[in-house]
């Protein structure tokens, strides 16, 4: 039986929660916003606490949150209210090194694309400077920035619209499609962590051309199975239409296969694990 640590956030110091949610809340992108004020004084700061939220039109949030040691705001937080315009580059592993030195807290009248090394490029359509080496760089307006309290930690939403995006040729299919290895990109974890996004991803078809038959209709002996996982069930209760007999008779026949009970459960995690599902189905019926 599971044991679980309950924690009521009303009840736990604001620092606590923090590590807690960047650490389960993971592994999330990374905003690398370029804003200016209203001296032309450059910003450029990473924020993990970042997403994108509508197709059409095109909604970026990032939230710069309070700083939890004396409750003031940052300067890409300040620079947004005074020019409402804002450069989201994203960030890949080839530069989250200098990324990662532009996060110190320098005065606003530093450049961190001069402390990070890192090249200025002029926008299209904002003031703010885009990020040279950043694979993707989306250009946008700034359409409100919401207030979500008043103490250390507290975020502030920076709600973008997308107005022109660039994105580096060299990460592009044939069909002028991102390629998901190629743009190389890092992910924020808890702690000092982050994830380089390439290394773990896999694909799961989408379940929208047919409907599976769900996870309430798998036999109840396949349901209580001992030996498949809960991904495995996932993957049989995918299928909308189960192989008759025959033709899991005429498959283990032609593969020799003779087992049933639990060694049938074995054999068929192993054609799930190869996404074998209809051979899988064979095993098991």
């Amino acid at each position: 039986m599971e044991n679980f640590l309950t924690i009521d956030p009303k009840d736990t110091h604001a620092k606590t929660i923090y590590s807690y949610l960047v650490s389960a809340v993971a592994s999330r992108p990374i905003a690398f916003a370029s804003t200016i004020d209203k001296e032309g004084n450059v910003n450029l700061s990473p924020f993990s606490f970042f997403n994108v939220f509508s197709a059409n039109p095109p909604i970026m949030i990032f939230s710069p949150v309070r700083r939890s040691v004396d409750n003031t705001i940052k300067d890409s937080l300040k620079n947004v209210y005074d020019v409402k315009e804002v450069v989201i580059n994203i960030v890949n592993y080839n530069m989250v090194q200098q990324m990662s030195l532009s996060s110190a807290d320098y005065p606003s009248n530093i450049n961190e694309f001069d402390k990070s090394g890192l090249t200025m490029l002029e926008s299209d359509l904002i003031k703010p400077y885009r990020v040279k080496e950043s694979p993707v760089q989306f250009e946008c307006k700034v359409l409100e920035i919401k207030k979500l309290g008043d103490k250390g930690g507290a975020g502030n939403l920076v709600i973008c619209e997308v107005v022109k995006i660039h994105l580096n040729e060299d990460i592009l299919l044939d069909n002028n499609m991102i390629d998901p290895h190629k743009i190389d990109l890092v992910a924020r974890a808890g702690g000092n962590y982050y994830s380089r996004v390439a290394d773990g991803y896999f694909e799961i078809p989408k379940p929208f051309s047919k409907l599976g038959m769900g996870f309430d209709n798998l036999p109840s002996e396949i349901k209580n199975s001992t030996v498949l996982s809960g991904n495995d069930l996932g993957k049989l209760a995918s299928l909308d239409i189960l192989p008759s007999i025959s033709e899991s008779d005429l498959f283990k026949k032609e593969n020799s296969i003779v087992i049933d009970g639990s060694a049938s459960h074995v054999l068929a995690k192993q054609y799930l694990k190869n996404d074998e599902i209809e051979n899988a189905w064979k095993i098991l019926l």
